[in-house]
């Protein structure tokens, strides 16, 4: 078990790897993942060499939008076990290492949840100020024109309060009101149970959404509206949100929560952030005595991620010493995987080294679930999506159900070994193609090559904790050093499918390190790096 009065910087460069308890593993047999279905498998992740495993939710709700509308913050839903299963997962957990990041939706409830039950009866119970209630104007519309990211207006209609309730997502999923003490101090007693029962931390869905600008003004037109598959079908984007999301009030709140959480040792909070004016937002989210970590959606958004672009990202979002620290996510449950993402369905080690340099970077990195395998996106048809996102706005967009399907532990097994059952999602052939059983046995696998490196990087400190400067590099190239006050490794990586040569600047930068599993050879200060390969060198400070 760790020590609970331990301060140490533990998330600094940390690999977190990303459940979708949904999705890993399923014990019971009705075709859902389960808690003690990731009990199971934490050994795959420890062996991996990650530090922490973040769950996606897994408290009580309807589970319209699949956990993150919560009825109940501390009660563990039926579908995924009890109370009990997720202390006997934590004490596994730590037993192997690996801290737990508990998925906290802090922003919305769902319309089952006893606040909400409760709030919208009438306009003077002790909760009616708990969620954001408006009356209609003179001809019944809503007060402005804020929109919800699934779709149509932010405001409902409730006829029992005969007022509107905001909601960003699903109608059935209200916001709740930031401004008004009594909901800060309850969120804060959710995160205290939690915990109490020893979590590690928290990654803070959304947590821009937190507070809403009470003077209801109308969000502007967005004059650059983004052109990326993920932003073109949905209305949403053609506003700039500046009044509906990323409000002040915000960052007093994440300070009661940083102080908190800081009051339990080493506990860390991980922040989802949205991109509107994405560089001032990281910067202010993760200054001192706010979030440990944050990341934003321009890595999991992108069709193409070049060294110039992960250069230009590093340096806006601040790598010096005293700069927040980002966290770095090429894939997650709400963008298509990465690999089919940036065209590399036949070249795994395209992302492979994109994944490598991601975690020498200064920051940490989250893992998702099927990224060590190299899965491609699933291409569902129309009858099997079940996202409401998706739903909504079938055919442009597909929803994010093509991410979500179920881990492939062996390949022969009915469904990969995820479940005996029919799977909440199919498991599709060429996920099956590439099941962790298979991988296992294949030295050059993308698995063993990930379990390799991650292993190696995470006994070398420089990659955890240094600072960090770039190296001038021609265009596939990306190369920078990382130094702690005893040494300093350089990083030299090729996203090129060709050879490439890199000139070491004079400096001196040590010995090669060698254990990594990327290909290189030295000749003098020439390095000739293969495609897709890297390679290491280290000294003291």
């Amino acid at each position: 078990m760790f020590d609970a009065t331990s301060t140490s910087d533990w998330w600094k460069g940390a690999v977190i790897y990303q459940i979708y308890p949904r999705s890993f593993q399923d014990t019971t047999g009705n075709g859902v993942g389960d808690l003690k279905g990731i009990t199971q498998r934490l050994d795959h992740i420890a062996a991996l060499g990650a530090d922490a495993v973040w769950i996606s939710p897994f408290v009580r709700s309807p589970m319209l939008d699949f956990g993150y509308d919560v009825s109940d913050y501390q009660a563990i839903d039926p579908l995924f076990g009890t109370l009990e299963d997720f202390r006997t997962l934590l004490d596994k957990a730590h037993s192997l290492g690996l801290r737990v990041i508990m998925d906290q939706v802090l922003s919305h409830t769902s319309d089952q949840h006893a606040w909400f039950l409760e709030s919208r009866e009438g306009r003077d119970n002790p909760k009616s100020d708990w969620y954001i209630w408006v009356d209609a104007r003179p001809d019944g519309s809503p007060p402005n024109n804020w929109l919800s990211v699934f779709g149509g207006s932010s405001w409902q209609w409730e006829p029992r309060r005969g007022q509107y309730y905001m909601h960003n997502f699903l109608r059935q999923m209200p916001d709740l009101n930031y401004h008004c003490p009594e909901v800060q101090e309850a969120v804060l007693e959710t995160c205290r149970f939690w915990l109490d029962l020893g979590v590690d931390g928290f990654r803070l869905d959304v947590c821009t959404f937190y507070a809403h600008d009470p003077k209801l003004r109308d969000n502007p037109p967005n004059p650059n509206i983004p052109t990326g598959e993920a932003f073109r079908f949905n209305p949403y984007s053609q506003q700039l949100h500046v009044h509906d999301i990323g409000q002040p009030e915000t960052i007093a709140f994440l300070e009661r929560l940083r102080a908190l959480t800081d009051s339990y040792g080493d506990r860390a909070l991980l922040g989802e952030l949205h991109e509107n004016d994405a560089v001032r937002i990281h910067r202010e989210y993760t200054t001192v005595k706010r979030l440990q970590l944050a990341y934003g959606y321009s890595l999991l958004g992108a069709h193409e991620i070049s060294p110039g672009m992960l250069r230009d990202v590093a340096r806006d979002l601040g790598h010096e010493d005293d700069s927040g620290w980002p966290c770095w996510a090429l894939d997650n449950h709400d963008f298509a995987r990465a690999i089919t993402r940036l065209g590399a369905e036949d070249r795994p080690d395209a992302v492979t080294v994109i994944l490598a340099a991601l975690t020498c970077l200064r920051g940490a990195t989250c893992l998702y679930q099927g990224s060590e395998l190299g899965l491609p996106q699933a291409d569902l048809p129309r009858e099997s999506i079940i996202d409401p996102y998706g739903r909504e706005f079938w055919p442009a967009y597909k929803g994010r159900d093509g991410s979500r399907t179920p881990m492939p532990w062996e390949a022969a097994k009915p469904h990969a070994g995820f479940t005996p059952a029919e799977p909440w999602l199919p498991v599709l052939s060429s996920h099956r193609e590439r099941a962790v059983d298979v991988q296992q046995g294949l030295p050059g696998s993308t698995l063993n090559r990930m379990r390799q490196f991650l292993n190696w990087r995470r006994n070398v400190d420089a990659l955890r904790e240094g600072g960090m400067s770039f190296l001038e590099t021609t265009e596939n190239i990306l190369a920078f050093r990382r130094t702690t006050e005893s040494e300093t490794v350089t990083c030299i990586f090729n996203f090129g499918g060709a050879d490439e040569t890199f000139l070491l600047p004079e400096a001196e930068t040590g010995p090669a390190l060698e254990g990594h599993g990327f290909g290189a050879i030295r000749q003098g200060d020439t390095i000739h790096l293969p495609a897709f390969g890297a390679f290491f060198a280290g000294q003291p400070s």
